[in-house]
């Protein structure tokens, strides 16, 4: 007899992978992105004086292109990609540990809830909510290493395991690692806002789809992110002055909350610059989040097949052991007493 078996879907851990490896990649392809608007919203506008200019020789960029053209001139290609390796293992850790708790609440949410359907807007929001600030918690020492890294110049930049050792015995010590947490914990409302919105949009627009083209989930991935980036730019230009060196005004003083980052940059560059950096943000936003949500549905379904396989292959392997079990009592001779 057949041994049946359902398909059982992939659990936490496979869709933790999935994300991981949509975020790696999307975000491999767009870093220059990630360095240009990190420089660009740790950087202060220059005094019409000149005389805090004169304390740093860090370059002024104007915009997005003049930092992508100053930063291959003195550095070359390479320079904008100073980095990255730092930053791929905190994508990679995030994402992971963002998806693994988000499929873990997320589960667990629908099999207490009473009501019938999938969860409110609101729900998804907690949920996603809930999930980023557990993912934050384990992975935001990496962050602070690459936020380091992508804003020191050419002559100061150092490995991974330098620049942590410099941020330790800064003036924080080991709690260094954590600068900016508050920050962090605040910001998880950007992929509460990112994955709920990605989820309303997928029930709204493709009813009752469970499997998106490439296509479709970059769509939706893109609208969801840009509009996250929108609400939340004030706080995430506060959290990169949080984790990078103070300015060169505040003589080696580091910031002690995201509140008191706003208020300097108010006072020094104006409401507005709380949203610098904010085109190279949205377009970062808008390929990475596309291209994640797009390779993650296709990871997702790859685990899919490859469960389904599994059990095809369990199955088969069952059915022959009792037909050979089957054909052995067959075939066995008969004691006669």
């Amino acid at each position: 007899m057949a041994v049946q078996s359902k398909p059982a879907p992939i659990g936490p851990w496979g869709k933790a992978t999935a994300g991981a490896a949509g975020a790696v990649l999307a975000n491999a392809l767009v870093y220059p992105l990630d360095l240009i608007k990190t420089k660009l919203q740790v950087q202060v506008k220059p005094s019409d004086d000149a005389k805090t200019d004169a304390i740093s020789n860090e370059p002024h960029y104007k915009g997005t292109w003049d930092a992508v053209s100053k930063i291959a001139s003195a550095e070359g290609i390479a320079g904008l990609y100073a980095g990255m390796s730092g930053s791929l293992i905190g994508v990679a850790s995030t994402n992971f540990a963002y998806f693994y708790w988000y499929s873990i609440v997320r589960t667990l949410y629908l099999k207490s809830a009473k009501a019938a359907g999938p969860p409110s807007t609101l729900v998804e929001l907690s949920l996603g909510a809930v999930a980023g600030a557990l993912a934050q918690l384990f992975t935001i020492p990496v962050a602070v290493i690459t936020t380091r890294q992508q804003t020191q110049s050419k002559e100061d930049r150092k490995g991974i395991i330098d620049t942590a050792r410099e941020v330790i015995e800064g003036e924080d010590g080991v709690s260094g690692l954590w600068r900016g947490l508050k920050a962090s914990l605040v910001l998880v409302i950007n992929p509460s806002i990112t994955y709920g919105a990605y989820e309303r949009l997928k029930e709204v627009i493709f009813p009752g789809k469970k499997n998106l083209s490439p296509w479709e989930a970059f769509a939706l991935g893109a609208m969801s992110k840009a509009l996250a980036t929108i609400v939340t730019q004030p706080l995430i230009v506060a959290k990169v002055g949080l984790q990078s060196k103070p300015p060169p005004s505040r003589q080696g003083k580091p910031f002690k909350s995201f509140v008191e980052v706003m208020q300097f940059i108010i006072e020094n560059e104006g409401p507005l610059s709380l949203f610098k950096g904010m085109g190279p943000q949205i377009l970062k936003g808008l390929l990475v989040q596309g291209i994640l949500m797009m390779t993650k549905e296709r990871v997702e379904l790859m685990f899919v097949l490859f469960v389904r396989y599994l059990q095809v292959l369990r199955s088969r392997r069952l059915r022959r052991a009792g037909d050979l079990a089957t054909a052995a009592k067959l075939v066995a001779p008969v004691t006669v007493k």
